[in-house]
């Protein structure tokens, strides 16, 4: 493995960069677009990347193919309890997104080889409980807590994934703009739960109250998936192009959308700082 090439000194600036940090999309390009190597050409083969950056994305790659495991697991004993034929079917291709997005990062961890093949063998062996991230440990205990699930936690996923957008490694970053399209069903999906429950009530299914119990449970986990506030992974990652945001940008552009959309249905955001276990 190589390290990594050094900045072109025709590396494109400005506007282009700007727009990928406020959270912004661009045209695919094949040069790298930030941190150290901006303006080279990206990875394209594992083999190419340097020993830490190939590491960081295995393991970003395991988090990341864990979760959608995990949220089947999830899924799977609500599948014929939802209220209405409608929400079944969403929840049926819910599912399915997760199932398809847990094998493309698998995709990607085959691209290391052995090392990679052994990393899927443990995901394929993860059981419900044993998951690297709390959210994904927690059942579902009424139908409630699948709309918080989808609103809240899987918006955190769309972070994470946007943050993947025209990063350093071509493989990865391809692949977003398909699990991005598809991830917006679970966030729309899951609001409209909890904005049909707060409006409508038994009419649908449940109270407001029981609405707003769910988002409580949720929204403390939902921000712990964002990671440490300091971490050095996260500095890295922006350093060698892998992730666009630190932890704490993501976590705050992620509060500064979210608080608005839960109070337009009369819900409450509980303090960011209540109930977390990952600061």
């Amino acid at each position: 493995m190589k390290d990594p090439p050094s900045p072109s000194p025709t590396a494109k600036k400005g506007p282009m960069q700007r727009s990928l940090k406020e959270g912004g999309t661009v045209v695919p390009v094949r040069e790298i677009l930030w941190g150290d190597s901006t303006g080279v050409h990206k990875y394209e083969t594992a083999d190419e990347l340097p020993p830490e950056m190939a590491d960081l994305i295995m393991r970003l790659m395991v988090v990341q193919a864990d979760t959608e495991y995990g949220s089947i697991q999830q899924h799977r004993p609500w599948l014929d309890q939802a209220p209405s034929l409608e929400d079944r079917w969403v929840q049926a291709r819910i599912v399915a997104d997760e199932a398809r997005h847990g094998l493309q990062a698998c995709r990607i961890l085959r691209d290391f080889g052995e090392e990679g093949e052994a990393r899927i063998a443990n995901l394929l062996r993860t059981k419900e409980g044993d998951h690297k991230l709390d959210a994904f440990n927690i059942p579902f205990d009424s139908w409630a807590d699948v709309g918080a699930f989808t609103c809240l936690v899987d918006r955190v996923g769309v972070y994470q994934l946007r943050a993947f957008q025209e990063c350093a490694y071509g493989p990865l970053a391809r692949a977003m703009p398909l699990m991005l399209s598809e991830e917006q069903l679970h966030l729309n999906f899951g609001f409209n739960v909890l904005r049909r429950m707060s409006r409508d009530g038994p009419k649908y299914y449940g109270t407001k109250a029981e609405a707003q119990e769910a988002v409580n449970k949720w929204f403390p986990r939902a921000l712990d998936m964002f990671g440490h506030s300091k971490s050095a992974t996260s500095e890295n990652a922006i350093r060698w192009g892998i992730k666009r945001w630190t932890n704490e940008e993501a976590r705050a552009r992620y509060l500064l959308e979210l608080t608005p959309l839960l109070q337009s249905i009369g819900l409450e955001v509980p303090d960011p700082d209540w109930n977390r276990r990952i600061h």
